[in-house]
């Protein structure tokens, strides 16, 4: 069973760009979700960051993000409602709760909720859409003349989530298939399963790794060179996509534009003592841009098609 979140291969844009662009072009929507506060923008983030998965094939990917990015959302919502009893606007007096003491629900600490669980659920998006096109390996080879461990890191890091997540399907299609008479499996269960799981394939790619070399000390630069010269040709470390440009652009036209916001007011937002959102024209221009800048990863050949489902 593959992963929604694993990387497929596809001859577009986003998956051909070279993997600086890609994180460039996804990162930059990520600075925008932790820059900003204005659900106005954090929505328009969003929304560029959907399109942009759909157009570059990760329709699945998504919709794995949104389910699990809303589903946090609406726990970080819930939580902040019951702990925080600030704001002007009461909608439920809960009267007196062990531990929390009085609990008034607010509008404003809903509101307040609300915000930082679209900030989650943006970022889940932008990782999802990253997970699903960024291919791991060429992020390995060109992190690893700079850093060899770190990219081996974080290039095992991307392959085990959807492997996990892979793994958690599997275990709860196995405890459906048990029976009505069977008893049930809680979810605690499934986590400690999950995670035993993982330790143990943990220590399976550490004793492999191990055993290939990696614990030894590196080798000198020529050497290495020379010693990846028949795995990767030489001209890959330095290949370019077309599309670089293109994602490099708009990496940064959002990024400038998210300063110039910032600058002009546009992350206007109060949620205390009363909700207050802006939409004057510099936050509404930020939202246009965010969303037009989804459709980067745009080809001749799925235009037309993703017009027609999104």
């Amino acid at each position: 069973m593959r992963s929604p979140l694993a990387y497929v291969p596809r001859p577009w844009p986003l998956q051909s760009a070279g993997p600086g662009a890609a994180v460039v072009y996804l990162g930059a929507f990520a600075v925008v979700a932790f820059a900003y506060s204005n659900p106005v923008v954090l929505a328009a983030a969003g929304i560029g960051l959907v399109v942009a998965g759909r157009l570059a094939g990760a329709r699945a990917a998504v919709r794995a993000a949104l389910w699990m990015g809303l589903t946090l959302a609406l726990l970080i919502v819930v939580v902040n409602a019951l702990v925080v009893d600030r704001g002007a606007t009461v909608l439920a007096r809960l009267g007196e709760w062990p531990l929390l003491g009085r609990v008034d629900i607010t509008a404003e600490a809903l509101a307040a909720g609300a915000v930082v669980g679209l900030r989650a659920a943006v970022v889940m998006v932008a990782f999802a859409v990253y997970s699903a096109c960024v291919d791991p390996d060429r992020v390995l080879r060109a992190l690893r003349p700079l850093a060899r461990r770190s990219a081996l890191t974080a290039t095992l890091v991307s392959r085990l989530v959807p492997v996990a997540a892979a793994d958690a399907a599997r275990l709860r299609d196995a405890a459906r298939l048990r029976g009505p008479g069977a008893a049930p499996v809680g979810r605690a269960s499934l986590a400690r399963r999950l995670l035993a799981g993982s330790l143990d394939r943990a220590v399976d790619v550490a004793a492999t790794l191990e055993l290939r070399g990696y614990s030894l000390a590196p080798p000198t630069p020529r050497h290495f060179v020379e010693g990846l010269s028949g795995l990767w040709p030489r001209q890959s470390f330095n290949h370019r996509s077309r599309h670089d440009r293109r994602f490099y652009a708009v990496g940064a036209l959002v990024v400038i534009a998210a300063i110039a916001g910032k600058l002009l007011g546009a992350d206007a937002f109060s949620e205390y003592p009363t909700v207050a959102v802006g939409g004057d024209p510099a936050t509404l221009a930020l939202s246009a841009v965010l969303v037009l800048a989804g459709l980067a990863p745009r080809t001749a050949s799925n235009s037309q098609s993703a017009r027609g489902k999104i």
